[in-house]
């Protein structure tokens, strides 16, 4: 089902009917500070964008939350015409108020409004993966996603969107999430130091369904290990390219989305990623989780 790729690290990944690089891009560091409003660097942003592309990733990941609107209006400037290969994640669940806050907005009409804002920004007539957010800021949160999510099936019913996958959500949340609709992927937060979701990616990965790691290299707070900065050391590389690299290693449904908003750095991650950790350095990387 999933090919190797010559150019870029960790080969490709089928969701659903779509073939993705395992290596793609997280597109919320194209914002200005705390993901509001636009970047220092406006032609900066859409280089980034363009040299993704160029190096052949083919799935973004974003949201109109981001900025509000400002990534996925770069997104639309800088990529379209889309090309036929290219993925374009998005995700709804929330809103952004005045102060950077991220407040909860999944009733179905909240939804509906916030797919055809993903629409407008982006220039798409379809989404071709929408991503539903569960929890808040602090993490997932129980609850039942059956009203929201069966909102965003019905989108899809209407043609409005092609696949779906869950966010910020709970084991439980994700298997009632696939009693009601097949889903494609689960974007959660993990990474080195945050492996709380280990079974669940194994449970995955035998259902054929993709993880999405946000955060991989720590988010707001990087990661910091003795362990990892042993390792980086002896492979002569950077402790943020060990644990790209161990990602990528971790499970064949990890997909990456380290964001930049630099293109020597995007490049970096790309090489770092591509490292080849041996039993040793895995086995000393696991005292981290």
């Amino acid at each position: 089902m999933n090919a190797p790729s010559t150019s870029l690290p960790g080969g490709t990944w089928a969701l659903g009917d779509l073939t993705v690089t395992r290596f793609g891009y997280g597109a919320m560091q194209l914002a200005g500070p705390w993901v509001m409003g636009p970047p220092a660097d406006h032609e900066g942003a859409l280089a980034v964008l363009r040299e993704a592309a160029h190096l052949g990733i083919t799935h973004i990941d974003t949201s109109d939350a981001y900025g509000p609107r400002i990534t996925n209006v770069l997104i639309r400037e800088a990529l379209r015409p889309y090309s036929e290969s290219l993925l374009i994640a998005t995700k709804v669940g929330a809103n952004r108020d005045a102060q950077g806050g991220w407040p909860t907005a999944r009733r179905p009409e909240d939804l509906r409004k916030q797919v055809h804002e993903n629409l407008e920004s982006l220039g798409v007539e379809v989404l071709d993966l929408v991503n539903m957010r569960m929890g808040d800021a602090e993490g997932p949160q129980p609850a039942s996603l059956a009203e929201p999510f069966e909102a965003l099936v019905e989108l899809q019913q209407e043609g409005l969107i092609r696949h779906l996958g869950v966010s910020n959500a709970t084991e439980e949340q994700v298997a009632e999430a696939q009693s009601i609709a097949p889903i494609v992927c689960v974007q959660n937060m993990y990474n080195l130091a945050h492996r709380h979701d280990d079974e669940l990616i194994d449970r995955l990965a035998a259902d054929g369904v993709a993880y999405v790691p946000f955060f991989p290299l720590g988010g707001f707070t990087p990661l910091q290990s003795s362990a990892l900065s042993a390792v980086a050391a002896r492979l002569g590389t950077t402790p943020m390219s060990v644990a790209l690299a161990w990602l990528l290693q971790r499970s064949p449904n990890i997909l990456l989305i380290p964001g930049t908003s630099s293109t020597a750095h995007l490049r970096e991650n790309i090489a770092g990623a591509g490292l080849s950790l041996s039993a040793d350095d895995l086995t000393q990387l696991d005292v981290i989780g």
